[in-house]
């Protein structure tokens, strides 16, 4: 099976008639102007940037904890009710192992 475009003629184009249009089809059109911004670059060493990333997250972190904590909710929710507290009076679950059970 044939791959690509039907050509527009009767036959496909050579090479160098294609390289002929696709030069004509840029000089016809403008290049749009592209500006770049370049980042700056980091100067700071590996050690320093993670002293720095450490420094921001134990300030995040402190003021994380000096917000004041959320309300409690003055009615239970159904999801709370239905989830076991962690002062419940169940036994707490024992494993069997087989030297356990052997002996």
């Amino acid at each position: 099976m044939p791959r690509g475009r039907k050509p527009d003629g009767e036959h496909a184009l050579s090479n160098a008639e294609r390289q002929a249009r696709y030069r004509a089809h840029r000089l016809t059109k403008p290049s749009p102007a592209v500006t770049r911004t370049r980042r700056s670059t980091d100067r700071r060493s590996r050690p320093q940037r993670w002293r720095d990333a450490v420094a921001e997250l134990l300030a995040l972190q402190a003021t994380a904890c000096a917000t004041p904590p959320l309300p409690r909710p003055s009615r239970p929710s159904p999801i709370s009710i239905s989830l076991p507290s962690p002062t419940s009076s169940r036994p707490a679950a024992t494993v069997v192992t087989d030297r356990a059970a052997s002996s």
